[in-house]
């Protein structure tokens, strides 16, 4: 006699899960719980019995895994450097960097995001480590974190001016990238996500947007 039985899983499989806990720093929230598809198995005799005894342990297990590798991200998270000074203001900030980057013939860039965010604290470790991007980055720019916090009020309405002088980068998730001329003119503003590669960052899509954006590549093509 064939019985159906409805299994309640998780609508993404083990690998897009991981995939979404992985991602929800740029889009600042995370996805603790994921909605419930179901399934309905046509299962006779023995087997039907089993898959009903086993269907809570089989979700216990599932629960188990995807709080595993929430675990894992929010490690490997908190083991990087936190690189946002969250109680200076952005503007003072960006006006500090422009002073020093007139002075010196560069441009700025400011890395708009946050301690908050997993992707954006794995790209400074990423430019820190890598001794030909960071060489680069220090011939030619100011390079400054300029925190943006979504989760606190207060550090939101405080950052929103900044946000406008920006032309409003946050449209292309975080970490996003704004280049300023010695002006303080945008010049361009990097979306990140065209710099990653899997878990991480592609050398050469980072050192390809910091060349193009050098003084002497910018003013080459006036």
């Amino acid at each position: 006699m064939v019985s159906e039985i409805r299994l309640f899983i998780y609508r993404n499989t083990f690998h897009a899960c991981k995939n979404s806990i992985f991602r929800w720093g740029r889009q600042g929230f995370l996805p603790l719980f994921l909605p419930f598809d179901i399934f309905r198995l046509p299962l006779s005799g023995k087997i039907a019995s089993n898959y009903i005894t086993g269907n809570m342990k089989a979700t216990r297990i599932m629960t188990a895994l995807v709080v595993a590798m929430l675990a894992v991200t929010v490690s490997a998270q908190t083991g990087l450097k936190k690189v946002y000074n969250e109680e200076i203001d952005p503007m003072e900030q960006i006006d500090g960097a422009l002073v020093k980057a007139k002075a010196e013939g560069k441009f700025v860039v400011c890395q708009v995001g946050g301690n908050w965010c997993p992707w954006c604290l794995r790209f400074a470790d990423f430019i820190t480590k890598d001794t030909t991007i960071s060489t680069l980055i220090e011939e030619n720019f100011e390079y400054i974190h300029v925190n943006y916090n979504p989760r606190n009020k207060e550090a939101e309405a405080k950052a929103k001016p900044m946000l406008r002088r920006l032309n409003n980068p946050g449209r292309f998730g975080f970490p996003v990238f704004v280049v300023l001329d010695t002006e303080g003119k945008v010049l361009h503003i990097q979306d990140s996500s065209f710099l990653e590669e899997g878990q991480g960052y592609d050398k050469e899509k980072v050192l390809r947007f910091f060349r193009n954006w050098t003084p002497e590549k910018v003013k080459s093509e006036e």
